[in-house]
C-alpha cells in the first residue's frame, strides 16, 4: 500500500483519478492549489514529509494555452519550477513520480506519429514551460519515475472541447471548427486508469518518457462532427483553416503520438477514440 499524492486534483485528470481511486488499495492525498502550492518549494517538502508520501502523481499544470503568452511567470512557476521541486524531493526521499506532459513540446511539423525520442521544439509559452518541466525532471532523475505526454484531453469534469461543442451545438445552427490540426483526443478517464494500473509496475533507473492518447487519427473538425452526431444535435459543423481562427498561441498542426512504447512495456491496450467519446457522453447524459 502506498501513500500517493495527486496534485491538480480538481482538474480533469485529477478528478478522474479521484473517482477511480477507491478501486485501488492505497492512501490517496488529493490536493489542489488551495491545499498545496506546488510552486512553493518549502510547502512541497513539508507536505511530503508530514504525510509520508512515497508516490507523486503530478496532474497540476497551467493549461490556459493562450493566456500563458502574457502570463509567462505563472506558467513557468507551475509547469517548470513546481516540477523541479517535486522531482528534487522525489529523488531525496526515494519517492516515485508520474508527471503528465503534453504534445505541445513538439512543433507539429512531423508527418508521422511522434515517438518519445523525437526532437522537441515547442512554439508556445505553454509548450516551452512544459518542456522546461520535463527537462528539469530528466536532469534531476528521480528513480522509478516517468513522464507521460498526452494530447487533446477531455472529460466529464471541467471545461474542455467536448463540453464546449455540446453547448454550442445547442445554442447555434452552425459553427466553424478547425480541420487542419490533426491528432487524437485523450479521454482523461482512460489515462487515469492507465496511471493507476501501471504505477506499481514502474521500475526504471532513469526517468522514462511515454506517449499516451486514445487510438485513431482525426482533426478537431472530425471530433466536433462526431460529438454532434452522437449527441444528435442539429448544428452544422463547417471546416475552417487555422488562419481563419487566429489565437495568441500557436498550436501544433500535427499532434499524433506513437503509443507503441507504453503498450509494450506495460502490456496495455488503448481504447479507440470514438468508443471513449461514447462513454464520456453517456456519463454526461448527452448520448442520444
Amino acid at each position: 500500500m502506498h501513500n500517493i499524492l495527486v496534485t491538480g486534483a480538481n482538474g480533469q485528470l485529477g478528478s478522474e483519478i479521484k473517482e477511480l481511486s477507491s478501486e485501488y488499495e492505497n492512501n490517496y492525498f488529493f490536493t489542489d492549489r488551495e491545499e498545496l502550492d506546488i510552486s512553493n518549494e518549502q510547502a512541497v517538502k513539508e507536505y511530503i514529509n508530514s504525510n509520508n508520501i512515497d508516490v507523486i502523481i503530478n496532474c497540476a499544470a497551467y493549461t490556459a494555452v493562450d493566456k500563458a503568452e502574457d502570463d509567462q511567470e505563472n506558467a513557468n512557476n507551475i509547469n517548470h519550477l513546481a516540477v523541479k521541486y517535486l522531482s528534487e524531493i522525489a529523488k531525496e526521499k526515494s519517492v516515485n513520480m508520474i508527471h503528465v506532459s503534453t504534445d505541445y513540446v513538439f512543433n507539429g511539423k512531423n508527418h508521422k506519429p511522434y515517438v518519445e525520442e523525437d526532437s522537441v521544439n515547442p512554439n508556445s509559452v505553454y509548450g516551452k514551460t512544459k518542456l522546461d518541466g520535463e527537462n528539469a525532471m530528466l536532469h534531476i532523475n528521480p528513480k522509478n519515475s516517468i513522464i507521460i505526454r498526452t494530447s487533446w484531453v477531455y472529460s466529464s469534469f471541467g471545461a474542455n472541447f467536448v463540453k464546449t461543442m455540446l453547448r454550442l451545438g445547442k445554442e447555434r445552427d452552425e459553427l466553424g471548427v478547425i480541420f487542419d490540426q490533426v491528432g487524437t483526443p485523450t479521454y482523461a478517464r482512460d489515462l487515469a486508469k492507465i496511471i493507476l494500473e501501471i504505477q506499481p509496475k514502474i521500475d526504471n533507473e532513469n526517468v522514462e518518457i511515454y506517449n499516451y492518447s486514445n487510438e485513431g487519427v482525426l482533426s478537431w473538425y472530425d471530433f466536433a462532427k462526431e460529438i454532434m452526431r452522437m449527441a444528435k444535435l442539429d448544428c452544422i459543423v463547417n471546416p475552417i483553416e487555422t488562419k481563419e481562427y487566429p489565437t495568441p498561441a500557436s498550436r501544433p498542426h500535427y499532434s499524433l503520438l506513437n503509443k507503441a512504447k507504453i503498450k509494450k512495456v506495460f502490456n496495455i491496450t488503448i481504447p479507440y477514440w470514438k468508443d471513449s467519446l461514447d462513454e464520456c457522453l453517456r456519463k454526461l447524459g448527452e448520448r442520444k
